[in-house]
Formats: C-alpha cells, sequence, structure tokens
C-alpha cells in the first residue's frame, strides 16, 4: 500500500490524468446503458425505412434543411421541437429517425421526444454528413420566394 502512495504523490499529474479519464469512461457507460434510444447507421436507417412506416424527422434548421435533406423528411428545428411537437403526434407509435448534420442535435432532440412519451426513437449516427458520404439520396429543396 505504501508503494501505491507514493507512486500518486511522485505521479500526481499521471494519477489524476487517470481518475478523470475512468470518471469519463464510467459516465459514458452510465448514459449508454440509461439512453432510451437507438444509434443508428445510414444502411441501416434506409432498411429500417423501406420495411417499416418510419418517420424521419430533421432538427436542422430550416436553411440547411433547404440545402438537401431526406426525403419525406418533417422538418423541426431542435430549438423549436418542444413548441412543435404536435405535428409528430400521428408518429407516437411509429419508429422515428431524427437527424441533423453530424449527429450531436439528434441525441438531443431524441432526449426530449422521449420525455414527451416517444418510444421508437433513432438518432442517425452522423448525420446528413454521414448520409451524403454513403452517397445516399438527398432532396434539395427551393426557396419560396413570395
Amino acid at each position: 500500500m505504501d508503494r501505491y502512495l507514493e507512486f500518486v504523490l511522485n505521479h500526481y499529474l499521471l494519477t489524476l490524468a487517470f481518475a478523470v479519464i475512468a470518471f469519463l469512461l464510467i459516465q459514458d457507460f452510465i448514459e449508454t446503458a440509461l439512453r432510451k434510444f437507438v444509434p443508428i447507421s445510414p444502411v441501416t436507417a434506409v432498411t429500417k425505412m423501406n420495411t417499416v412506416d418510419t418517420v424521419v424527422l430533421d432538427v436542422r434548421e430550416e436553411p440547411e434543411f433547404i440545402k438537401g435533406h431526406i426525403e419525406d423528411a418533417i422538418n423541426i428545428p431542435l430549438s423549436k421541437l418542444n413548441d412543435h411537437l404536435k405535428k409528430l403526434n400521428h408518429a407516437q407509435e411509429k419508429p422515428i429517425i431524427v437527424v441533423c448534420q453530424t449527429g450531436t442535435r439528434s441525441t438531443a432532440a431524441c432526449k426530449i421526444l422521449t420525455e414527451n412519451g416517444f418510444k421508437q426513437l433513432y438518432s442517425l449516427i452522423g448525420g446528413m454528413q454521414s448520409w451524403e458520404e454513403n452517397k445516399l439520396p438527398i432532396k434539395i429543396t427551393a426557396k419560396d420566394k413570395s
């Protein structure tokens, strides 16, 4: 035991780094275990969309959405999601694939949807960036100038 204490005292930065890394790993394991949505790859998402009646929810802002999105995706920006949940009432029991640009906002959106009673949630890993890297089809919407 004295040797452990001596090591810690002589290598306090190394010990601190180990403690921080251990804490972050444990936190990640706990968060993953408690997560109520499933991360899904773009190819798996296409398979699910082709076999089951799914809803694609794009939580990017409108300018991002217009530049390119998945066919038939519903656009509700993350910042407005709580206010527009009624638009998704018809999909309460359907699988919902949540998409953003890189996969970060979709995780936050899945947490909001989980808190509001949605059950079958999938977060697209890597978002639209990954979708486009896999050469999957996108739809570009022309902005109305009226």
